[in-house]
């Protein structure tokens, strides 16, 4: 039986190892900073005397941050490849929750969080990680990357709890020291495994057999687009795919960052919401992968449509539940929002190829991430002057269906622009 294990393993193709990899990497960071931020949230707060405006600031600089670095990051994935962008993400962020521990200002804080930890975040567990997938596959990009993506939620399930746990028993310093250990005995050995793309090993993306070469020397099957980034900026379908994401990230951030805020307004405890953030972390690897596996046969514009339409209910039922099925139902619809990041790269990689990827991801990067700049600060600003975040709830709404709209009238760039 290991025998036939072994055998199985041996013949599977070498990019579903790659995505292995990354997924790993993005469990880590997804189960310690990018939902282990909301963990932080309060007790932060309350020990540096802070706003939850001002608590959700650094947040938001710290995205506005990986905006700005964006078409640095993907100039630099695309020249130098994925491993060395994600074994400095992976080192500054160890090295910035052992310091994280330390802070007793609020200038401190914006310090550590902006100028260590979430310096080359963005860059390395995020726009590389992505770029590994985009890479690999083409006819199962979505796949690979609901995968690549799903790994952050899987992170949330797996690690969050344990996070949380330790805020809870041993307080939130002690717990941002053992974040920043896990980074370095973690990260950086599977940094070192990661390999750049399926050509550099002599292989063809998805595994395909590698053919012989035609009267024009060509070795490629089928057609592929191969935009530059000039002619990507150039194309309309690049900036109503920006426009969209950027709105539908302020939709998500808005709710990640105050999730478990929201849930204590709404009269849980921060032991209880921590619980239903986990949950919503638990379903979010399964919506990936039924998302992205949808994503490969159908539409996917009109798959990012549907779903930002179902996350507008899961907004209103998370906002204004009165019994607690409805609760777990707006969780459940909810992880639509998460799940369509990789169909939207997946989309990105059909509409302008591999070999830009990264390039065009930072340039996006650069418009979308001020999505979550704006979320967070105003979800804050909003309760700190009324109290409440029902005042946030018509808004959100409203930016969903504008989102489906968007994604609605999105089609493919015609594949002779990409050579002209």
């Amino acid at each position: 039986m290991l025998r036939e294990l072994r055998d199985r393993l041996a013949g599977l193709f070498y990019g579903w190892r790659m995505v292995g990899v990354s997924c790993a990497i993005r469990l880590l960071g997804g189960g310690l900073h990018a939902y282990g931020f909301t963990v932080f949230f309060l007790p932060v707060t309350q020990e540096l005397g802070l706003s939850r405006a001002a608590t959700s600031l650094v947040f938001s600089l710290a995205r506005a941050q990986g905006a700005i670095e964006g078409p640095v990051a993907g100039y630099c994935i695309d020249r130098y490849g994925p491993r060395p962008v994600i074994f400095v993400a992976t080192l500054l962020a160890g090295i910035g929750y052992m310091l994280l521990a330390g802070v007793h200002s609020y200038t401190a804080l914006l310090i550590v969080y902006m100028g260590i930890i979430s310096l080359s975040y963005q860059a390395g567990f995020m726009d590389a990680t992505m770029v590994v997938a985009n890479s690999w596959f083409i006819r199962k990009r979505a796949l690979a990357m609901s995968l690549t993506s799903g790994s952050i939620a899987l992170g949330g399930t797996l690690v969050t709890p344990f996070l949380a746990y330790a805020v809870h028993t041993w307080g939130w310093r002690s717990a941002a020291m053992g974040a920043g250990v896990a980074f370095l005995i973690g990260g950086l050995p599977l940094s070192l495994l990661l390999r750049r793309s399926p050509e550099s090993m002599g292989l063809l993306p998805d595994g395909e057999p590698l053919p012989k070469a035609d009267a024009k020397g060509s070795t490629h099957p089928g057609e592929e687009a191969n935009f530059s980034l000039q002619q990507t900026l150039r194309s309309r379908q690049f900036w109503l795919l920006a426009v969209a994401t950027t709105l539908r990230v302020v939709c998500s951030s808005c709710v990640l960052v105050h999730f478990v805020p929201i849930l204590v307004w709404r009269g849980l405890t921060e032991q209880r919401a921590a619980f239903f953030l986990a949950f919503i972390a638990l379903l979010g690897m399964p919506a990936h992968l039924l998302i992205g596996w949808l994503g490969d046969r159908l539409n996917k514009p009109r798959l990012m449509a549907t779903c930002m339409v179902i996350a507008s209910l899961s907004v209103y039922l998370l906002f204004s539940y009165t019994v607690e099925w409805q609760l777990w139902l707006a969780l459940v619809l909810f992880t639509v929002v998460e799940g369509l990041f990789p169909v939207t790269w997946a989309t990105v990689g059909d509409f302008f190829g591999r070999n830009n990827f990264a390039k065009v991801r930072g340039s996006m990067s650069f418009l979308y991430m001020w999505g979550s700049v704006i979320g967070p600060v105003m979800a804050g600003a909003v309760y700190d002057r009324t109290q409440s975040y029902s005042p946030l709830m018509w808004g959100l709404i409203s930016l969903c269906w504008v989102t489906a709209l968007i994604y609605a009238v999105l089609v493919k760039p015609s594949s002779r622009s990409s050579s002209s």
